[in-house]
């Protein structure tokens, strides 16, 4: 025989329909958030697919050269953008940097140790290290010979820089010839030093902040030095060596 506290409230009977399905209908909302989630991140990987490497292409078309694509998968390396290093906040930019873009393609850098394909685009404005890495100004432009400064995003790009060794190589191909760097070091400094871009010998130098997963405006710069080990010319057969060059 039922009390008349249970007449009046009994959970079992009044409370657990709604309950219940009030539960599902959140899980369900959960779900189909999820699914909208992994659709916009696979959206981003698609295009990113697609599009990352129209400045490349574009280059190697106007430049006629071995596709890089092909060189790389010689050298174990890979010709597309692996984003899962780079943080969110980064995919999106670079997604939105996905424009008609003014800024010409200088070269394409290339390391195949650490599955690095990159436009090197002029200047290190905000749209170009978006889509890419820039030039800094004031140093050697890619294709002359001296101390070339190259910058990039440390939750971008260069994020990848993390895992170069010393003895590893980079290549740096403008329109007319192939730079092969050997990296020398790397270093952590100040912003206010910028000692690593003065004018020098041939020589590569690549810029990013750090630390790399430094949540915020990091306080300090990564830098990787390369020197020059070999330059092979369009119009040449032989490659020209380092030593010959200083």
């Amino acid at each position: 025989m039922k009390s008349a506290g249970q007449g009046v409230f009994d959970p079992g009977s009044n409370l657990s329909a709604p309950v219940e399905s009030t539960q599902i209908t959140i899980e369900r909302v959960l779900l189909l958030a999820g699914l909208i989630l992994l659709a916009v991140y696979a959206g981003f990987r698609i295009q990113g697919t697609l599009l990352s490497r129209v400045a490349v292409q574009t280059f190697e078309t106007a430049a006629r050269k071995v596709p890089i694509s092909e060189n790389l998968s010689k050298g174990g390396g890979a010709s597309q953008i692996d984003f899962s290093v780079w943080s969110e906040s980064r995919i999106q930019s670079y997604t939105q940097s996905l424009v008609p873009h003014s800024s010409p393609t200088l070269a394409v850098l290339r390391i195949a140790s650490i599955q690095l394909e990159v436009p090197v685009l002029n200047g290190t404005d905000s749209l170009s290290l978006n889509r890419g890495i820039g030039w800094i100004r004031g140093t050697t432009q890619p294709g002359q010979f001296g101390n070339i400064g190259l910058a990039g995003h440390r939750d971008g790009f260069f994020r990848r820089l993390k895992d170069l060794r010393v003895g590893e190589r980079a290549e740096l191909v403008t329109r007319d010839r192939t730079d092969t760097f050997v990296i020398d070091n790397m270093r952590v400094v100040n912003p206010q030093d910028v000692s690593a871009l003065r004018p020098g010998a041939p020589s590569l130098t690549l810029v990013t902040c750090y630390p790399f997963y430094f949540v915020g405006s990091a306080p300090q710069r990564y830098i990787v030095h390369a020197s020059i080990l070999r330059s092979m010319s369009d119009s040449s057969t032989a490659p020209v060596e380092g030593k010959s060059m200083h």
